[in-house]
Parts: structure tokens; sequence; C-alpha cells
């Protein structure tokens, strides 16, 4: 566990600046994760996540890393949770790490290990405890659930909090979350729908 607060980074400002939204890519293989990956890059989005929930994701991670780094893009590792795989994932390469929840420990070893973190929150006594850690930039999650609404109601005593919408996010709900205030949001499954493809391009354009 920390003991200082971190300092806020200008990483997630600067990544997600002109590009509000993040690609986040669960469960495929080493091909598949790069060629989804490469669909994000193609449309404009400039961060991706790739979840490390079990040993088996790390080689997608690694792939997905070699791939980014071939166009000067950051790959980050989701599904972070614990200071060991924090260690695994910065060998990796990840550029950054997240987390389901509000994880002390995890803070503690990203700060070590100079990775940028973008905890999960779903109360406002996590934001809280993210603020008084130094994390500007938090995942709601899971957003669809926690709905646009509650967005709006957090910001309100936490107005200087960077928020990204993940979880059952797509190009149908996005602007939702974007108009209460989120400063990105996090997509997965929309970016192998093609219905939703040009929605989202619409997005990043707007």
């Amino acid at each position: 566990m920390t003991d200082l607060p971190l300092p806020r980074s200008t990483f997630f400002d600067e990544a997600f600046a002109g590009a509000p939204v993040m690609g986040i890519f669960r469960g495929y293989d080493p091909e598949a994760t790069v060629e989804l990956c490469g669909r994000a890059w193609d449309l404009g989005i400039r961060m991706v996540e790739v979840p490390v929930q079990d040993p088996s994701a790390y080689p997608s991670l690694r792939a997905a890393v070699a791939a980014g780094a071939e166009r000067g893009l950051p790959v980050g590792a989701g599904s972070v949770l614990s200071a060991a795989q924090v260690r695994e994932v910065a060998v990796a390469g990840a550029a950054f790490a997240v987390s389901p929840g509000m994880l002390p420990e995890v803070a503690g070893a990203c700060g070590e290990h100079g990775l940028p973190y973008l905890p999960g929150v779903a109360s406002a006594t996590e934001i809280a405890q993210a603020l008084a850690l130094g994390l500007g930039w938090l995942k709601v999650f899971p957003a669809a659930q926690l709905t646009p609404g509650w967005v709006r109601a957090q910001l309100a005593p936490f107005p200087d909090v960077s928020l990204v919408a993940t979880g059952g996010v797509d190009a149908y709900n996005a602007q939702d979350f974007l108009a209460a205030g989120c400063r990105a949001v996090g997509v997965g499954s929309a970016l192998e729908d093609g219905a939703q493809l040009e929605q989202l391009a619409d997005l990043m354009r707007a």
C-alpha cells in the first residue's frame, strides 16, 4: 500500500485528448487481439486495453504491445488485481494498468513501476479514496448498471475527477456517458460490429 499520494499523471489527459474512446479486448488469442487492436487504431482510437484475468492472456498482451509499438501507441493491461500482476504487466511492456476496483496495493505498485493507473470506482467513497491517493482518472464500472445519472451525481461533489465509463458501453450509449460528463468511454464488442463502427467513427470525429 502506498503511504503518500501519487503524483497526478498527465498520461491519460494526453492519451484521451481528441480521442475519447478506449478499446478493450478480453479473451482473444494473440492474432485476433492484434487484428482488433488494428481496427481500433485505424478508427482513430489511441488507447487499447488487454485484460489479463489469467496467465493465458499474457501472450495476447505482449502481441498487442508489440503491434502498438510499431505505431507508437500505448497498450495497457486490464484486470490487474495485485502488486505481483503489476510487475508482470510491466515486464510485458504494458504502458498503463487498469483494475475493476480501487486497490491501494496496485496503486502503490504502479507508482513503483512508473505505470499510470486507472482504478474502477462504483461509489463516492471509492472516488474519495482514489483522489486521496492522487489518482485523478477513474474508471466507472460497471457503467451500464451505474448509468449516466450516477456520473452526473458524482461529478457534483467531485467536479475535478476524470471518469472513463466502462462495462456495458457501446456505440449506442457511449454519447450518453460523454454527455453526462465522462472524459472517455471503454468499448469492446462494439468494435466487432460493423453496424456500430460508423457510429464510433462519428463519435471520434465529434
